[in-house]
Formats: structure tokens, C-alpha cells, sequence
């Protein structure tokens, strides 16, 4: 049982039952955040009106709607148009951006390129960085022989912070992230300045598709749901 005042992930309410769904009538479970956080939910959503978040919170929320199609009112079978990297697009857009940030993964440098040839064919500008930008040997940041990739080689660092330190000296308007390492990608969104959205998660297994163990723990990754 959950200790947690907010556990979304846990709730079995149907959809349209939810509280968070449907205010007036709506039902919620033990530990429903809608409920234990109502003191702070108006001067949250206060916020939105600042300058900086305004207008990028309704833009996002345009794109979020024009990714279906056949929106009519009444029921209807949600039936998504778009994928990631045009909607993606389509937001820098909306914003009116002019530069774009990538910050990728070395290891994805055919398909940053592809991504980039997609950014400037939109019309955008674009700086990107690799994750090994700047050469720094892992000794660095105290990494041990034996915890490298392959002992006993010269192994350069992922450099998240030089990453972003490099696109805000850039002065991108919105920063995409390609497939840097888990914890690599927290850093970088931790401080990069300019807005940041995901195009891809690293998955080394799953071809960069991690909800491929998610779909598949009942099955072929049951160790997932295992102790050590």
C-alpha cells in the first residue's frame, strides 16, 4: 500500500469517472493528489499567467489538440495525425522560434543528422552539440578503468552540462534532446536556459523504444518486476 498522497499511477477509476476528469461528479482514490493538494492547485495554475509561461502553455496545449484529427463533438475514436519529430516542428513553430538547440548522443550521430537536415528544411537555424563535446577524459569526474565502456581505452566523457552551457551561449529559443544517456539527459534539462523537449529516450536494446520492457513485463521482461 502506498504511503504516497499522490500515486496517479496507481489509480483504477475508469476515465470519465476520475475527479480529475470530471470535477463536479467525479470519484478519487485514498491517494489522489486532486484531493490532498488542493491548497496549492489555484496558485499553481496561477502561474501560467507569468510572461514566460503564458503563451508557450496554450501553444502546447494547440498542438496537443491538432494531433488528432476528427475532433467533433460527441463521442468519437481518437485518431492521432501526427508523429513526434512534425509535431515538434510544428510547436517551434507556433512559438515563433527562430534557433534551435539539439543536444544528442554521439552514438546517434547518423540519426542527429537526419534530424537535422528535418530542422533546417522547416527553416530553422540550428546549433548542435554531441554529448562528447570538449574531449574531457572520464578521470575527470573520478570514473575508474574498470568502469569504463571498454577498460583500458582513453574514454571521454558525456558532457551534459557543457552541452547546455554551449547552446545557451547560442541563445536557441527551444533546445530538442536526442538520446542522451539516463542521467546525462536530467542533467542537461536541469540547465540548459531555453525551453527543452525529448524527440527520442536511449534504449540501447529496444532500437531507442523504452516502453518496448514496459508493454512486454508480464512477459519477456518479467525480471524487471524481480529482486536481485
Amino acid at each position: 500500500m502506498t504511503t504516497a498522497k499522490a500515486h496517479c499511477a496507481r489509480c483504477r477509476i475508469p476515465k470519465a469517472e476520475k475527479i480529475c476528469q470530471n470535477p463536479e461528479s467525479g470519484r478519487a482514490p485514498d491517494f489522489c493528489p486532486t484531493i490532498h493538494y488542493r491548497d496549492i492547485i489555484d496558485t499553481v495554475t496561477a502561474r501560467y499567467q507569468a510572461p514566460a509561461i503564458s503563451e508557450f502553455a496554450r501553444l502546447a496545449s494547440v498542438q496537443e489538440g491538432e494531433c488528432y484529427a476528427n475532433r467533433a463533438p460527441g463521442p468519437y475514436v481518437l485518431q492521432p495525425v501526427k508523429t513526434r519529430i512534425q509535431e515538434t516542428m510544428e510547436f517551434a513553430a507556433k512559438l515563433g522560434c527562430k534557433k534551435l538547440g539539439l543536444a544528442f548522443c554521439g552514438g546517434l550521430q547518423k540519426e542527429a543528422g537526419m534530424v537535422a537536415d528535418i530542422i533546417e528544411a522547416n527553416g530553422f537555424a540550428l546549433a548542435s552539440v554531441a554529448c562528447n563535446c570538449g574531449a574531457v577524459p572520464k578521470e575527470r569526474i573520478g570514473i575508474r578503468d574498470a568502469e569504463k565502456v571498454r577498460p583500458g581505452s582513453l574514454e571521454t566523457m558525456c558532457n551534459p552540462l557543457l552541452q547546455a552551457e554551449i547552446l545557451n551561449r547560442e541563445q536557441t529559443d527551444l533546445n530538442i534532446v536526442l538520446g542522451l544517456c539516463v542521467g546525462h539527459d536530467a542533467l542537461f534539462l536541469k540547465h540548459a536556459e531555453a525551453y527543452s523537449t525529448v524527440l527520442a529516450a536511449k534504449d540501447r536494446v529496444t532500437g531507442h523504444n523504452p516502453l518496448a520492457a514496459v508493454y512486454t513485463v508480464h512477459s519477456y521482461y518479467q525480471k524487471l518486476k524481480r529482486q536481485p
